[in-house]
């Protein structure tokens, strides 16, 4: 039955207008960016199916282009419009970030470096350089490397710093092994950065691990 015959208050589009986005399963958003589905298919039950595919919505799409593409009732057109819509939801993190004392929103500040750097399969360091109200000056993915490390220079760091006229500075950095705990290595890089950064009066505020779904702080910890 095609979604046209749906009650009205099952039909996904009608749905969102009437209860809002949050009140729609993943299979039913995903069908209203689909628009169509296949023969025999709803877009819901291509959806579902995909879903399955892929193990879930994230693992939909994080995926790259090649796998994305081979999948019947996809291609290039449909995984440019999700990479746009994710692009999307970060820079509104960032946006809406920026406009907040940073210290003030710790659980924004989570949920916006989880979306720049989770998906990653290799690491990634970067620095959120922060202005004297701790505001967001900008987010610079700095150093990038294997899926077991990547080499940090404080030197680069503090020349970055400066650059941005920072004040303060909160580092991130993600473990791809999808657990977030700090490692004696992670400890030894964030005490050479913050005693380099000491140096020109730029304070070391956190430093985030960002791993499955998760973002475990060092200054909750106490290790700063």
């Amino acid at each position: 039955m095609p979604i046209s015959d749906w009650p009205e208050q099952e039909r996904p589009r009608e749905k969102l207008l009437s209860r809002g986005a949050a009140s729609l399963s993943d299979a039913e958003l995903l069908a209203i960016f689909l628009r169509t589905g296949l023969q025999g298919k709803t877009a819901v039950d291509l959806s579902r199916d995909l879903l399955t595919e892929f193990d879930g919505l994230r693992g939909m799409v994080e995926a790259d282009s090649r796998s994305f593409c081979r999948t019947r009732g996809l291609g290039p057109a449909k995984y440019c419009q999700i990479q746009a819509a994710i692009e999307l939801g970060k820079r509104y993190l960032q946006e809406n970030l920026g406009k907040k004392d940073v210290l003030s929103s710790p659980s924004d500040t989570k949920d916006f470096l989880l979306a720049q750097l989770r998906a990653y399969q290799h690491e990634v360091f970067a620095c959120l350089f922060l202005d004297n109200r701790h505001q967001i000056i900008s987010f610079d993915e700095m150093f990038k490397g294997t899926i077991d490390g990547a080499s940090v220079y404080p030197r680069e760091v503090v020349k970055q710093a400066l650059a941005r006229n920072a004040a303060a500075v909160i580092f991130a950095h993600n473990h791809p092994s999808g657990i977030a705990e700090p490692s004696l290595a992670d400890k030894n890089i964030t005490q050479r950065l913050q005693e380099a950064l000491k140096l020109v009066d730029i304070r070391v505020l956190d430093h985030f691990i960002i791993g499955d779904n998760t973002a475990v702080s060092f200054a909750e910890l106490g290790l700063l």
